[in-house]
């Protein structure tokens, strides 16, 4: 999950995902979606770049389910909720949303290549919107876990916690 080729892609990849957290941690969706796309476009490595980009944030967000979940001793639950907000069973949930949740699953579960396998669905197989939702979900969890994480004072990757700092 390193790129290799550019070393200041990595670099990017960090820059780019933490604006994206600090327009979704203000509720601004819309402009976190168009900041990482907007920087995809840009890359001659778009699909290389996005799913290095997805599954950075589901391996920030893997560590810190851990971290709520003392390691394993205590369960976390999941939910998915409509855009009423209404809980709904994750098999009835979108099918991008549902794709964001196998992803998460399999990096909690230290499955790197099954989370891998899911962005590689998402990539493959759906249209841009559908692409949109798995990031958005991942920039989600990813900053309602590091706000929950700073809450209890557990760890947070510092770029995290810098990028919702602002």
């Amino acid at each position: 999950m390193h790129p290799q080729q550019d070393p200041d892609r990595w670099a990017r990849l960090h820059a780019v995902a933490g604006e994206a957290l600090a327009a979704t941690k203000v509720g601004e969706d819309a402009v976190a979606v168009d900041l990482v796309t907007g920087y995809l476009s840009g890359s001659p490595e778009g699909d290389e770049d996005i799913r290095e980009l997805v599954l950075l944030l589901f391996s920030e967000c893997s560590g810190m389910v851990s971290a709520l979940g003392s390691g394993g001793a205590t369960p976390v639950k999941m939910q998915v909720f409509d855009e009423a907000g209404q809980e709904v069973p994750i098999d009835d949930a979108d099918p991008p949303v549902r794709t964001a949740i196998r992803a998460l699953l399999a990096e909690v579960h230290g499955d790197q290549e099954a989370a891998a396998e899911q962005i590689e669905i998402a990539l493959a197989n759906g249209a841009p919107q559908e692409l949109a939702t798995v990031v958005l979900q991942a920039l989600r969890w990813t900053v309602k876990l590091a706000l929950e994480c700073q809450t209890r004072d557990l760890p947070v990757s510092e770029w995290i916690a810098t990028s919702l700092e602002e």
